[in-house]
């Protein structure tokens, strides 16, 4: 094998072991107990018909419109991304770039949804603007977040998995492996 395709598997590696897992007081949470509360959290919003929303910008947005399949198709969720480039371009040039989502969720979100908020450095700011817009309409939150361990964005969801990398590719490959596990709990009968 290839010694930088081996280092790199290798690196891969490291990270998904080193994922951390904490909850909105920044305890931290078993890898298993974790996603077990996400899980759950997506049950409950299937069974009272609300929405799971997923945000990210550039990469992240592709991890999440990937992910919103898996959620459809595997988990029978009632999932959807936010990037639309009608809608996000009309209320990026309405409300600032920043505002791009959470001025979308103002409008749209309900009180079982569930907002997935994606950011590699965990700073920026139209996903931290979109997770606190949630947070005040009382939707609960699940971040997945990468490189510095004190990003603001770690310390806003109910679960929140931090990837311990400053690489973009294995912060990246990282979440999209923690949303496919998700939805393959699925597959195991975890919604029976």
């Amino acid at each position: 094998m290839d010694y930088i395709l081996k280092k790199r598997i290798g690196q891969f590696q490291t990270t998904l072991e080193s994922i951390e897992i904490t909850d909105i007081k920044s305890h931290k949470l078993l890898v298993e107990d974790g996603i077990s509360k996400v899980c759950a959290l997506l049950i409950k919003t299937r069974e009272t018909a609300g929405n799971i929303y997923i945000v990210g910008n550039g990469g992240s947005a592709s991890i999440a419109s990937h992910a919103v399949v898996d959620f459809i198709n595997v988990a029978k969720l009632n999932a959807h991304t936010l990037h639309d480039s009608a809608t996000l371009t009309c209320m990026a040039n309405d409300h600032g770039y920043e505002n791009s989502f959470s001025s979308i969720l103002k409008t749209i979100l309900k009180e079982n949804d569930i907002l997935i908020a994606i950011s590699s450095s965990g700073k920026s700011k139209s996903i931290i603007n979109a997770v606190n817009v949630s947070k005040k309409n009382g939707t609960k939150v699940i971040t997945l977040s990468g490189f510095n361990p004190q990003n603001e964005l770690r310390t806003l969801g109910c679960v929140n998995f931090w990837c311990n990398s400053s690489d973009y590719a294995m912060v990246e490959i990282s979440h999209q492996f923690i949303l496919h596990n998700i939805s393959d709990r699925f597959i195991s009968g975890v919604s029976n």
